[in-house]
């Protein structure tokens, strides 16, 4: 690779010097030829609005549709000032498909975000998800994937503004780190998450374009790009089945509000416009959550054993008829046993059907064998006849006496308050211990009024399951996966029942007390124990020093996993500092000033009961903050971030305040230490570790 950066010796216009032998030719025609990508690009957008399509749908409704497809494609085709076009070139020997023809003559394509083509339809720029830009990020030496040179653009805002080179065909050109990629990883991050189209590597590209007929699960140290694999996943996918998954939907879930309205941009930016983003709550926001569970009973709430206990519950008003069913038509009786129609409600329970699907059809059922006499009799019924029966109050009294309506809520509703029901159900799969754990002290009167928790909305999400089939979408995408309890990972995996999904984690961050062991076990209650798990362990966020500092907790917190190692050539700024404790507040605000007066993002990280203390104090020192999730700007720079959401955020610099605190927050050890690994592992460029009170014993250096 040529390590030497080609940059302009001079202030230049917009095409840059054009001298016949100056080393910045090359990059005045690069930049020529972003101009007229960028022309072509407004060229196509005006095209999409000059569209006239008032003769051309049938009705107003398909007008409607077609009026919304293309203002997305209007909206797909802005030119961002500030996001390059195209980040890279490949020259290809031969044309992509002749590798092996006499005399082809090479072709040359530009790499980018979007399509881009010209008056005729020649391209301009191609599609990074293309297969054609595939080589950009898996050509190597050893495999140049009949690519001669492989280049890659720096961008100083939206200004193209250097070039390097890689000749994967010379032998005599040696193998070194690319300081643009390197450069362009390390950029200081101020705003919401961006997207790593020009930086994604080999093991990321394996994961991103994986096919969709398999869904992915990824276990991800920190830095190495999980989530930014996820989301480009996503982007593939829609570029490659975009048809098949326009009708099925996608769906990205995320740990919290803060961290969806970090990563908001990412597919946007990538011209994807309709990936829908929610929490796991939000996902089973059936009731409105006021109440708090003990860990022990969220635990038990969240436990896949309560998937058995609801399926009793549900199935416990099931009663068998005692008397027959007398249907009165014209001036026949027509009578079906009560000993019949026990049958039918036995043969429905044992076709395992959803239950809402079965009241519906033992109406028809009983019906049915009416029309057996009927025809027996002589007549000739049709299905008219067979509805109108089904329809009559004798059928649908008898059918309701025999299998009533459930509804979910108030059902888990009667099961957390009636100890004597929950017994009933729960016999034999929870202990007496663990019933009189999740049941409510006092009887809630009523679904609006009940002290709903985030593990109860759970349980009603899978009594709506048991009682009416979840829709499910065409692939769906979890982060932070590690977190999520058993019935969770449940709500989750029966929205993607007939479809794909990508799972994103690491089990060393898992910090609830309920966190996985396993991405086998958790893929089983997901649904999907086909999954093929891939390990990313290459950090390219983290610096070196950094992640070796984290990884000290790795034998407490997760002994079967093998540490990061950073790609990073630069080891980072990292320092540990130890103050008297009544200097602590004040100690944390100094090393704010001094991260500050570097360039890029602050993360201000905290234990959650220390956030006030911490608040009061920046703002006493005239330091603004913002909350996470709240967008930084270059006069707003510093985040003021509970360790409770720290995760899955990053920031340029970040100031630890207390690790003790952070460690001590959590309702045990293992998940304080896991929740302080999360915190040391946010940072980008610089971490500054702040203590009055003795550092974790994990945290010492390991004896040689």
């Amino acid at each position: 690779m040529s390590t030497t950066l080609h940059q302009p010796s001079e202030p230049s216009g917009p095409s840059g010097p054009s001298g016949p032998s100056g080393p910045s030719e090359p990059l005045g025609r690069e930049h020529a030829h972003l101009a007229a990508s960028r022309a072509a690009l407004r060229a196509m957008r005006a095209d999409a609005e000059a569209l006239d399509i008032k003769d051309v749908a049938a009705n107003w409704v398909n007008a409607e549709v077609l009026k919304a497809q293309i203002g997305d494609r209007i909206a797909a085709l802005a030119d961002l000032a500030d996001t390059p076009l195209f980040f890279g070139r490949l020259d290809f020997l031969h044309p992509p498909g002749a590798e092996h023809a006499e005399g082809a003559e090479g072709v040359q394509f530009y790499i980018g975000r979007r399509h881009v083509h010209d008056g005729d339809g020649d391209p301009m720029v191609i599609d990074w998800r293309a297969p054609v830009s595939q080589p950009f990020y898996r050509a190597s030496r050893r495999e140049p994937m009949d690519v001669a040179l492989r280049r890659r653009f720096g961008y100083t805002g939206g200004e193209l503004t250097a070039y390097e080179d890689e000749h994967l065909t010379d032998p005599a050109e040696e193998e070194t780190t690319s300081r643009l990629l390197q450069s362009e990883i390390e950029r200081p991050r101020v705003g919401p998450m961006r997207d790593i189209v020009a930086t994604i590597q080999p093991e990321q590209d394996e994961i991103v374009r994986a096919g969709i007929g398999g869904t992915v699960c990824v276990q991800g140290a920190p830095g190495t790009g999980k989530t930014a694999v996820g989301l480009h996943r996503v982007a593939y996918l829609l570029y490659a089945h975009r048809e098949r998954l326009a009708r099925t939907g996608t769906l990205v879930v995320g740990p919290n509000r803060s961290f969806l309205h970090y990563i908001e941009q990412v597919l946007p930016a990538l011209g994807e416009l309709q990936v829908k983003q929610a929490t796991v709550d939000d996902l089973v926001a059936h009731v409105p959550v006021r109440g708090t569970d003990t860990a022990q009973a969220a635990r038990i709430k969240g436990d896949a054993r309560m998937a058995q206990v609801l399926r009793r519950a549900v199935r416990s008003g099931i009663t068998m008829p005692s008397e027959p069913v007398v249907v009165v038509r014209g001036s026949r009786r027509w009578r079906v046993p009560a000993y019949e129609v026990e049958e039918l409600v036995c043969e429905l329970m044992e076709r395992d059907m959803r239950y809402g699907a079965a009241a519906e059809a033992l109406p028809q059922r009983i019906a049915h064998a009416v029309l057996v006499r009927m025809e027996a009799a002589g007549e000739a019924p049709d299905d008219r006849v067979q509805d109108a029966v089904a329809r009559s109050r004798p059928v649908k009294d008898a059918a309701k006496a025999a299998w009533p309506p459930v509804d979910p809520a108030k059902l888990v509703l009667r099961l957390l308050s009636d100890g004597e029901f929950l017994a009933s159900c729960a016999d034999g799969v929870l202990t007496e211990e663990e019933q009189k754990e999740i049941l409510w002290d006092r009887p809630a009167r009523g679904v609006k009024s009940a002290p709903w928790s985030a593990a109860d909305a759970v349980l009603i999400d899978e009594a709506n399951d048991l009682v009416r089939r979840t829709p499910s979408l065409g692939h769906v995408v979890l982060d932070e996966a590690q977190d999520l309890s058993p019935m969770q990972y449940r709500a989750v995996g029966r929205r993607c029942t007939t479809g794909s999904a990508t799972i994103l984690g690491d089990l060393a961050q898992g910090t609830t007390p309920w966190a996985t062991g396993s991405w086998t076990e958790a893929l089983a209650h997901l649904g999907k124990p086909e999954a093929r798990v891939e390990e990313l362990t290459r950090g390219f966020r983290v610096p070196r020093e950094v992640i070796a500092y984290a990884s000290r907790l790795l034998p407490s917190i997760a002994p079967g996993l093998a540490p990061a190692t950073s790609v990073r050539e630069s080891a980072g700024d990292m320092q540990v500092r130890g103050v008297a404790a009544e200097a602590l507040t004040a100690a944390v605000i100094e090393a704010c000033h001094e991260s500050l007066e570097r360039e890029g993002s602050i993360g201000l990280i905290t234990a959650d009961a220390r956030v006030p203390v911490v608040a009061e104090a920046l703002a006493a020192a005239g330091l603004p903050y913002l909350s996470p999730g709240e967008e930084t700007s270059a006069g707003a720079r510093l985040t003021l971030v509970p360790a409770s959401l720290a995760k899955g955020l990053e920031y340029d610099y970040v100031v630890l305040d207390e690790p003790a605190a952070v460690v001590d927050g959590e309702p045990d050890a293992r998940t304080g230490l896991r929740r302080l690994y999360v915190a040391l592992t946010r940072a980008v460029s610089g971490l500054i570790v702040v203590h009055a009170a003795p550092l974790p014993l994990e945290l010492e250096p390991p004896v040689r």
